[in-house]
């Protein structure tokens, strides 16, 4: 029945969803160290604001969409873990795109943002083995999107995350996010290809730029060892949701995402991270629908095709059939001549 709801569906496997606990955990954890420890920009009160913004705009849009689909929504059904684990996503959009951007005092701005980056989940979605999956990565989306609409905003100071201890402190932190990031990749998301492909290409990229732009080579390289790129590295080109799970298509992801780098810093556009990463998934999105058509003309085609093939096979056993009816020639019996026949048989005398 149109009105009757279905269960609810989760949203993950548990596979995914141990790595969104584990993702959630630790950007959950950095943010207390880089307020109380680390020197992060923002106000304290910001995080909690953005939080508050992805959990209202991502139970407020499944709901939508669970009423639109007549289906139970997916944070009920399990009490407070399936809520938990159900805004999980929405917990590392809101604190990633928090920590990342840096508007000021606008805090409007930012959670425009956050809006942008849970919304474009459910707007922006291509079919993918049967479903639609959202294809843009949800808090680089939200700070690109500001970037392009308040010149004025920039990425948070990459000093930040180490502005307040000392050296050693920071090369510490940087194993420590590298350390753990890889080993959350390595036995949980499986973008391993993805990384290696995507840091080989941004070094090549750098060596090229320095041989052909003049680029200073050991800058570009440096960027390599900062805070702000491992955890890129690690936490945002990886996301399971919107980078591909087979090891060819993520070297062409990882890869795409690196040589996009390079081309908007030979075009001298700033922010080359977040648009290239933007880029890559909008075109990878383009590709996903593209497949889908192609795919679904292909089947319309091969129904014709089926269904033509039976009208033909139904045409010849109806020739068939009427071809056995028809005596062949010189098998039937020959008529007799009229005046044999009996009075009255053939006809008036």
């Amino acid at each position: 029945m149109a009105g009757q709801q279905t269960t609810a569906v989760p949203r993950h496997d548990p596979k995914v969803v141990t790595a969104l606990r584990r993702f959630a955990i630790s950007i959950t954890v950095f943010n207390i160290l880089g307020y109380t420890v680390l020197g992060f920009e923002q106000p304290w009160l910001w995080p909690l604001i953005a939080l508050a913004t992805a959990y209202a705009t991502e139970i407020g849009l499944e709901l939508i969409g669970a009423r639109a689909e007549h289906r139970a929504p997916r944070f009920t059904g399990n009490g407070p873990r399936g809520l938990m684990e159900f805004l999980l996503p929405a917990h590392i959009t809101g604190l990633a795109l928090n920590m990342l951007i840096y508007v000021n005092d606008r805090v409007l701005v930012m959670m425009f943002g956050v809006v942008v980056a849970v919304s474009a989940k459910w707007i922006l979605r291509a079919p993918v083995r049967g479903k639609l999956r959202h294809y843009m990565n949800p808090s680089n989306l939200g700070i690109t999107v500001i970037l392009l609409l308040f010149p004025w905003a920039s990425i948070a100071p990459p000093y930040h995350f180490t502005e307040k201890v000392d050296t050693w402190v920071g090369w510490l932190i940087v194993a420590v996010i590298l350390i753990s990031g890889t080993v959350l990749n390595a036995k949980l998301t499986g973008r391993m290809w993805l990384i290696g492909a995507w840091l080989i290409t941004f070094a090549l990229q750098a060596i090229v730029r320095g041989l052909l732009f003049d680029t200073a080579i050991p800058g570009a390289l440096g960027m390599m060892t900062g805070v702000a790129f491992v955890l890129f590295t690690n936490y945002m080109v990886t996301d399971p949701g919107t980078t591909p799970s087979k090891p060819f298509p993520q070297v062409a992801f990882g890869a795409g995402i690196a040589l996009l780098y390079g081309f908007f810093m030979v075009a001298h556009i700033a922010y080359g991270l977040f648009l290239a990463t933007a880029t890559a998934c909008l075109i990878r999105g383009l590709f996903l629908w593209s497949l889908h058509f192609v795919d679904k003309a292909r089947k319309q085609h091969e129904a014709r095709q089926r269904e033509l093939d039976e009208a033909a096979a139904v045409a010849a056993s109806a020739n068939g059939s009427s071809a056995a009816e028809v005596p062949a020639p010189g098998t039937g019996s020959t008529p007799t001549p009229v005046g044999s026949l009996p009075n009255g048989a053939g006809g008036r005398t």
